[in-house]
């Protein structure tokens, strides 16, 4: 997205894109000042047997703005973001990011596998690619 596109989130998808009912509702009944969490959007993915794409979509559709981004990549007011880099990242898991890079990108899933596969807090794999220099992209919910 561009400078100029944002709020316009509905503009990354064709006009004639659709959404499934139920999945808009819920994500209706879940915003706040036109606000979703990430945290919630994975919530109402799961719950309702929906990818993360799908959700990320129907938020971008119904022009809703996905803040707090549990790697802490976006989403936390003035200062965006709150991930710092590591101050040190284990050999264990600078292997696991760098096994994961593509075009020298860890994407916002891999990062997760890595958490859950390592059983440590999504952001700490952040703060390691932060530390390491990687970007991570894209996001699951395709916010970045």
């Amino acid at each position: 997205m561009t400078h100029a596109d944002k709020g316009k989130y509905f503009t990354k998808h064709p006009k004639n894109s659709k959404i499934d009912e139920d999945l808009k509702k819920e994500i209706i009944e879940q915003v706040k000042n036109n606000n979703i969490s990430c945290k919630k959007a994975e919530e109402i993915a799961g719950g309702m047997g929906f990818t993360l794409e799908e959700t990320g979509k129907a938020i971008d559709i119904l022009n809703i703005k996905i803040i707090k981004c549990q790697l802490g990549l976006f989403g936390y007011g003035e200062t965006k973001k709150i991930v710092q880099p590591a101050k040190e990242v284990t050999p264990e898991l600078k292997e696991n990011i760098t096994s994961a890079l593509k075009d020298g990108k860890l994407s916002c899933a891999a990062a997760w596998e890595i958490a859950k596969k390592l059983n440590i807090p999504r952001m700490k794999v952040c703060a390691a690619g932060e530390a390491m220099q990687i970007k991570i992209k894209p996001c699951q919910l395709g916010a970045f």
